[in-house]
């Protein structure tokens, strides 16, 4: 027997919930079904593949919710959704997930718990991935969770949430979509594109271009064997150059409509290093200025870090070094700015130092290893010059 295809469940879940919460199912008693409907199939499609999966999770699920319904002795509601059963045959080809994201983005919702919904009920992460980003306990974000699951229970589709809320939204599921096993980054991109047709706001074409353009780099971040490659090194022959024409071409559009937002911005930014024919014709004094532009809509330590380097690039090491002396040490990522910037100023002996305090630090394993070889390689350096 072949085994249940993973990928496949997942790309369907969200569909299925929105089509049961669309129905008149509540938000909670959906997930319910739908994660049930999910175990009948690892249990039944091995030895019996539904020549329909998405029809046949809707109506496993939607059984589920009604023998639920039944359990609960909501007698004249049930026989209200018995009435609504669909008929046999397939499920609607309409796509809901765009829907059910504005649903987790309610306004009774906070940003944060509608970040979690959302990537826990449509972008299909773990409660233990999503507390990781939070950098929270799992315990704590399955409570956060669970209490948004009862804030939007029997909400229904016509009282849509925030377009900021669904931007952010969907912006950290595109980030996640890199560190993940399922590439949430090309879902975010469907999805972001859909709401751009949607929805006429400078801002959504704004994430849709910065999408785009972070996308078209994806395959000269790492090596063969893995291993992180910094930007400046980076294979441009590699990068998308249709991407990367699509997301400028939108950009452009966006930008000529005067309503500047946090998103423009930064698509802005990767747009002038997307544009750059090599590292060194990066026009980096653009982007200082557009880094200034971004901290009008986010004071964002991050941002101030990543203008900190810039400012290095443009107006020399030792500004940059002044720049980054005005943040929080502890800031993550701090450190490795900081040993770049050592390095470029001349002071090997330090930045090695800082290189490997920073692989200490590091996030990920990429990014540690990428910084053990950063201070290994200076390390090397300093000691052929020496002898």
């Amino acid at each position: 027997m072949e085994p249940v295809d993973g990928p496949l469940l997942r790309s369907l879940t969200p569909g299925v919930l929105a089509i049961l919460v669309r129905r008149g199912a509540d938000f909670a008693a959906a997930e319910d079904a739908v994660q049930d409907a999910l175990v009948e199939a690892v249990r039944v499609w091995p030895a019996d593949p539904p020549r329909d999966p998405k029809g046949w999770l809707v109506t496993v699920a939607w059984r589920r919710f009604l023998d639920q319904a039944r359990a609960d002795a909501a007698r004249r509601r049930r026989e209200d959704l018995v009435e609504e059963e669909p008929a046999p045959g397939p499920a609607p080809t309409s796509d809901d997930t765009l829907q059910l994201y504005f649903l987790c983005a309610h306004p009774s919702l906070s940003p944060s718990s509608a970040v979690a919904l959302t990537l826990r009920a449509v972008g299909g992460l773990t409660t233990r991935q999503i507390a990781r980003a939070y950098l929270v306990p799992e315990a704590t974000m399955a409570q956060r969770i669970s209490r948004a699951k009862r804030t939007v229970s029997g909400v229904r589709f016509d009282r849509p949430g925030d377009v900021a809320t669904v931007l952010r939204v969907l912006y950290l599921v595109f980030n996640e979509g890199y560190s993940g096993d399922i590439d949430l980054a090309a879902e975010a991109i469907r999805l972001t594109r859909q709401l751009a047709a949607a929805v006429d706001h400078p801002e959504v074409s704004g994430l849709l271009a910065l999408m785009l353009l972070h996308h078209a780099r994806r395959a000269g971040r790492t090596a063969p064997d893995g291993s992180l490659v910094p930007l400046a090194e980076q294979d441009r022959t590699r990068w998308d150059t249709r991407a990367i024409a699509e997301g400028v071409g939108i950009l452009q559009a966006a930008l000529a409509r005067d309503r500047l937002g946090e998103f423009q911005a930064q698509a802005a930014v990767a747009a002038l290093h997307a544009d750059a024919p090599t590292a060194a014709e990066t026009d980096w004094v653009q982007i200082v200025e557009w880094y200034d532009e971004l901290l009008r809509f986010t004071d964002s330590p991050v941002v101030r870090l990543n203008r900190a380097v810039a400012v290095g690039e443009a107006d020399g090491p030792r500004a940059g070094l002044a720049a980054l002396a005005a943040l929080d040490p502890a800031l993550p990522r701090h450190t490795a700015a900081a040993a770049y910037l050592h390095e470029r100023d001349g002071d090997l002996a330090l930045a090695a130092r800082l290189y490997a305090e920073a692989a200490a630090k590091a996030l990920t394993v990429p990014e540690r290893d990428h910084l053990t070889r950063q201070a290994a390689r200076l390390n090397t350096t300093r000691a052929a010059r020496e002898g």
